[in-house]
């Protein structure tokens, strides 16, 4: 198997798949007569105390997809990775991870995944390296064999230069390259990535997006949860949107974008002033809820057919609302959250906590 080793540069290169699946090398490789399903979930549920965090998640994910989990905060995107990661037990239903129950089998399910949390789990005490070196030493690995992947891994993840330096002098993008390369100091079959790039900077999360990529490019499966939805859209073959315990949709992004409406359209007033008039306006005419926009004078709705368009416009001039542009497209995402939840994707962050 080749060796070569490729760093992530600014402009997204992905790590070497060679370099990636070196872990395999030890263990952890999945029979072809597994079931084509990664993850499977039926009716979960989990309370703390009085609260429902998770009530009857139904999952389906394919082998080496990445697969999105979008909600608002207390949504339960973090309990049913905390179930799938066998860190919590399920009330009730059952969940597998490649044939085998995260109850039951829970010793099994922990050698085929990996989890890089919220906030990163490294020891910020010591270097990059020794971090990388523990963890393999943790996994079985000789003192030869660490050594030898931690610098692979540092290599790929364009961190060679700091090996040497505290993680406590690092920057927030290269403790979270660290962090998700001491999930693949033995490749996992699964790994499970929970808001992967809060707080990163857009160079930082485009590195660690082009890390997702190949990872999922060599055959592990990947779970996300993440607050920023061009990120799930960029990223994940298919989505689910968990709100209050229960998934209220799933599909790949084209098709819950088309539960929204054909197209949206964008108006931009010249006048703020005007705003709950305008409002009034297209409710009328289009009959559809409408959102606001980024900025106080900027507005969106759903548009079922395109030919409205025209008697739109015409009715906010006869009602003297001057508008300064407006434009029709698909739906965001944002606005797809926005229409099954009822609340912004803002502040969608949850702890990583019982």
């Amino acid at each position: 198997m080749s060796r070569r080793q490729t760093s992530i540069e600014a402009n997204g290169e992905y790590p070497s798949s060679s370099l990636l699946s070196a872990g395999r090398d030890r263990t952890f490789e999945t029979s072809t007569d597994e079931l084509d399903l990664a993850i499977e979930t039926n009716d979960i549920k989990k309370s703390f105390g009085d609260t429902r965090a998770v009530d009857g998640v139904d999952l389906r994910i394919p082998r080496g997809t990445v697969y999105g989990l979008l909600g608002p905060n207390g949504a339960g995107k973090t309990t049913t990775i905390r179930i799938l990661t066998t860190l919590l037990r399920p009330d009730a239903g059952t969940a597998t991870i490649l044939g085998h129950d995260v109850v039951q089998d829970a010793a099994e399910v922990r050698a085929k995944v990996s989890l890089t949390g919220q906030y990163a789990s490294v020891d910020e005490d010591l270097t990059g390296r020794e971090n990388l070196v523990l963890v393999g030493r943790l996994l079985g690995f000789s003192w030869r064999d660490a050594k030898k992947r931690a610098d692979e891994l540092l290599t790929a993840f364009g961190l060679e230069d700091a090996a040497a330096r505290q993680v406590r002098t690092y920057s927030g993008g290269m403790r979270r390259r660290l962090d998700i390369a001491a999930s693949l100091v033995v490749t996992p079959a699964v790994l499970f990535l929970d808001e992967p790039t809060t707080g990163l900077d857009p160079r930082s999360r485009n590195q660690v997006w082009a890390i997702i990529r190949a990872i999922a490019a060599e055959g592990t499966t990947v779970l996300l949860t993440t607050q920023y939805l061009d990120e799930a859209d960029r990223l994940a073959d298919r989505l689910a949107v968990i709100d209050n315990g229960r998934v209220i949709a799933e599909g790949t992004s084209r098709e819950l974008k088309a539960t929204v409406g054909a197209s949206t359209l964008h108006i931009r007033l010249q006048d703020p002033e005007h705003r709950e008039e305008a409002e009034t306006v297209l409710q009328n005419h289009l009959d559809v809820a409408v959102h606001d926009g980024p900025d106080r004078d900027a507005l969106s709705a759903s548009i079922p057919h395109d030919q409205e368009v025209a008697a739109v416009l015409t009715a906010l001039a006869d009602a003297d609302i001057r508008v300064a542009e407006f434009s029709l497209g698909q739906a965001s995402l944002d606005e797809v959250f926005l229409a099954l939840t009822d609340r912004p994707a803002e502040d969608t962050t949850e702890e990583m906590s019982a």
